[in-house]
C-alpha cells in the first residue's frame, strides 16, 4: 500500500488525469463512430485495399429498399392519399393555367399540322372553336383525374420512385436518417463521457496495483468498445417500458416516438412523396406507358366530341391519318404542360394529401419493434466496424497514457 501512496504521489497528475481521458476516449470513438455512420458520401481512399464510405450512403440502395418497404408497406396508402383530392377543386385552382395552356396548344397544333384550315378560317371561327375546347377542359380534366385515381396501381410505383429517388440522393438517405436520430446521437456521444469516466476510475485503481503497462491500452481499448457497443444498445433498448421502483427503462429512440413521427413524416412529406416527385413518377416511371395511353386517350375524345357534328368533313377536309396525328401532337404537348400547370395547385395538393399526418399517424401504431425497424438498420450494418473503430482508438490512447506513465 505504501508504494501505491507513493507511486501516486510521484504521478499524482495522471492518476487525475485518468477517469478524464477515460471520458475524453468514450466521447471521441462515440463521435467518430456516428460521423463513420454517415460520412463521407463518396468512397475516399484507394479501392479494394483502403479507404472508407459512410456506412449509410456505402449501403444505400438496401437502406433506401428498407425504409421504402415500411413506408410502403406501414405507413403509407397511396390510393388513400389520392382519394382525398377532389378532382372539381383542383379543376377550380387550376382553371386560368388550363384554359391558357388550352389555348396555347389548340392553336399550335392547329397551326403545326393543318396551317391553311387554320389560316382560311376567320379570326371569329378561330376564337369560337378555342373557346369550345376551353369550356370542355374542365369536365375532361375531372374525368381524367378519376380514371387515374381508379387506376392508381397501373400508372404509378410508388416503391420505385420512393428507392430511386433515396439512392439516387444519398445526401437525402442520410438526412432522412440523420435528422430522425439526431437526439440519439447526441445521447451516444454523451454517454461515452459518462461511461467512459467510471472505468477509468477502475483504470487508475487497476494501474496503481498492477503497474503493468499492458493495463492502460487494454483498458482504452475495453472502453472504446464497450461504450460504443452499450450506447447503441441503450438506444433500442428495453422496447417496452421497464419499471424499477421510481425510475423507468426504456430505449431513447422508443421513448422518443412522437417527435420522431412528426419529424419523419415531415421529412417524407417535405423531401421525398413531393407533388413535383410524384408527378414525375408519373410522367417518367417505370408505369408512365399507362398514363400517357389514358392522355391519349382522353384528348382523343375530346377531339372527336368537338368535330363530332362534323366529323365527315372534317376527315375530308384533314383527312384521317393527320386528325390522328393532331391527337397525338395534342396528347404530347399536354403532357408537356403538365407539370407547369400542376404547380398551381401544389399548394391544395399538398394539403389535401396531408402525407405527413399519414405517416405520422400510423408510425404511432407500429408495434415496439417495428417502430425500431426505422433506425435500427442504419447501426446494423457494419454495426461492429464502428464499435471496433472505438476499440482501436481506446487502445492507442491507452498506450500513450504508458509512455506518459513511464517516461
Amino acid at each position: 500500500m505504501d508504494a501505491v501512496l507513493d507511486d501516486f504521489a510521484r504521478h499524482w497528475p495522471v492518476y487525475v488525469s485518468m477517469p478524464f481521458v477515460a471520458a475524453l476516449i468514450g466521447y471521441v470513438t462515440k463521435r467518430v463512430a456516428i460521423e463513420m455512420m454517415f460520412r463521407p458520401l463518396e468512397f475516399i481512399g484507394i479501392r479494394p485495399v483502403f479507404g472508407w464510405q459512410g456506412v449509410v450512403p456505402k449501403h444505400g440502395g438496401r437502406m433506401a429498399a428498407i425504409a421504402t418497404d415500411l413506408l410502403t408497406a406501414n405507413l403509407l396508402d397511396i390510393e388513400e392519399v389520392f382519394a382525398r383530392v377532389d378532382p372539381v377543386i383542383i379543376t377550380r385552382e387550376l382553371e386560368q393555367p388550363l384554359l391558357r395552356a388550352v389555348d396555347g396548344i389548340a392553336r399550335d397544333v392547329l397551326e403545326q399540322h393543318h396551317p391553311r384550315l387554320w389560316e382560311v378560317m376567320p379570326t371569329i371561327a378561330q376564337e369560337l372553336l378555342i373557346k369550345q375546347v376551353q369550356a370542355s377542359t374542365p369536365q375532361l380534366v375531372r374525368e381524367f383525374l378519376d380514371e387515374v385515381r381508379d387506376n392508381l396501381d397501373e400508372v404509378l410505383d410508388v416503391r420505385h420512385m420512393t428507392v430511386e429517388r433515396l439512392t439516387r440522393d444519398r445526401a437525402l438517405l442520410v438526412r432522412l436518417i440523420r435528422e430522425t436520430s439526431r437526439p440519439e446521437m447526441t445521447f451516444i456521444a454523451r454517454a461515452g463521457i459518462v461511461f467512459g469516466f467510471v472505468l477509468g476510475l477502475v483504470q487508475a485503481l487497476v494501474w496503481a496495483l498492477t503497474r503493468q503497462p499492458l493495463v492502460l491500452p487494454i483498458f482504452g481499448g475495453a472502453i472504446g468498445l464497450f461504450t460504443d457497443w452499450l450506447a447503441i444498445k441503450m438506444i433500442f433498448l428495453p422496447r417496452e417500458p421497464v419499471r424499477l421502483g421510481r425510475v423507468i427503462l426504456q430505449g431513447k429512440f422508443q421513448r422518443r416516438r412522437a417527435e420522431v413521427a412528426r419529424q419523419y413524416g415531415e421529412l417524407v412529406a417535405n423531401e421525398v412523396l413531393t407533388v413535383p416527385n410524384l408527378l414525375d413518377a408519373l410522367l417518367r416511371g417505370p408505369k408512365s406507358d399507362r398514363l400517357v395511353a389514358m392522355v391519349e386517350r382522353a384528348v382523343g375524345h375530346a377531339v372527336d366530341a368537338q368535330v363530332s357534328a362534323a366529323k365527315p368533313v372534317v376527315a375530308l377536309a384533314v383527312g384521317a391519318q393527320r386528325l390522328q396525328e393532331m391527337k397525338h401532337a395534342a396528347a404530347q404537348r399536354a403532357l408537356a404542360e403538365m407539370p407547369l400547370t400542376a404547380r398551381y395547385a401544389e399548394g391544395y395538393l399538398t394539403e389535401a394529401m396531408d402525407v405527413a399526418k399519414m405517416v405520422e399517424q400510423r408510425m404511432l401504431a407500429l408495434t415496439p419493434l417495428e417502430f425500431e425497424g426505422l433506425l435500427r438498420p442504419a447501426f446494423r450494418q457494419d454495426e461492429w466496424k464502428l464499435i471496433a473503430v472505438g476499440g482501436v482508438i481506446g487502445f492507442l490512447v491507452g498506450e500513450l497514457q504508458v509512455l506518459l506513465m513511464l517516461g
